[in-house]
């Protein structure tokens, strides 16, 4: 791993199905960075998410994860990153601690400092109460939590999520977006997908919006406002306005293309 590289490089990835849903995507994010990647449904976010986690291969295209080859070296991809899906997977029998320490186990952390950052992880979420009580019995939005700290266990330098405020109520979900922030600005890089457009307004560094499967427009808020030439539009009309006009391009492309077949 090489703390110089890019936290990720995506060149060329391609994914079909009945249709491309990841079209030759180039996609760059830095060591430390917030990004936000935005797109309508079926746009390809988590296809492409998917992809990078090693959990659907593509079709084509490079993957490297702070220098690592994740076509070549899986393995190594995968012990540095953290995937964070939309539905929270756990073992509704487990209590959150035992969960923790199993999930940890999984990457080989040791078990005394599995124990320790559980427990402050678990805090940190809101969740010391319950750390002894089974899953089974949460509601969603603690599912959520207890996913998340599974996936921060093993300190990744990559943490992906897709959704990951989806059945939070406010203050559970303020808690979330402090522990993402803090973990940007100790190093760790976070990319992740959301239909809740303010939170990638006052979080993210970086804002993506695919469509079709490829990267659209890409900047930060003052770039992308530059780009649609609307000084003091809000993220939410941006990305309104660039989808819609990426849409009508491709359109324009499709027409000409069948007039010259």
């Amino acid at each position: 791993m090489h703390e110089n590289q890019p936290a990720l490089l995506l060149r060329g990835l391609a994914k079909s199905f009945d249709r491309p849903a990841v079209d030759a995507l180039d996609l760059t994010i830095r060591p430390g960075e917030f990004y936000a990647l935005l797109g309508p449904n079926g746009a390809g976010k988590t296809t492409t998410l998917r992809m990078v986690a090693g959990l659907m291969p593509p079709d084509a295209g490079e993957i490297a994860i702070f220098g690592v080859d994740a076509r070549r070296d899986p393995i190594g991809a995968k012990r540095i990153t953290a995937w964070l899906p939309d539905e929270p997977m756990l073992y509704d029998k487990l209590t959150p601690l035992e969960y923790l320490e199993f999930v940890a186990g999984l990457w080989g952390v040791e078990p005394r400092l599995a124990q320790s950052r559980a427990n402050e992880l678990l805090d940190m979420l809101g969740l010391g109460a319950q750390a002894r009580q089974r899953c089974e019995g949460f509601s969603r939005g603690m599912k959520q939590k207890v996913a998340l700290a599974g996936a921060l266990i093993h300190e990744p330098k990559l943490l992906m999520l897709d959704e990951p405020l989806t059945g939070l109520d406010a203050s559970a979900a303020r808690q979330v977006k402090d522990i993402l922030r803090a973990r940007t600005q100790a190093g760790c890089s976070v990319i992740l997908t959301t239909h809740i457009l303010e939170v990638a307004e006052r979080l993210a560094d970086r804002i993506g919006i695919i469509q079709h499967g490829r990267l659209c427009a890409e900047g930060d808020l003052a770039q992308l406002r530059g780009r649609a030439g609307r000084a003091d539009a809000s993220l939410e009309d941006l990305f309104l306005h660039l989808t819609q006009e990426n849409a009508g391009a491709d359109w324009r492309q499709a027409q000409s293309g069948a007039k010259a077949a």
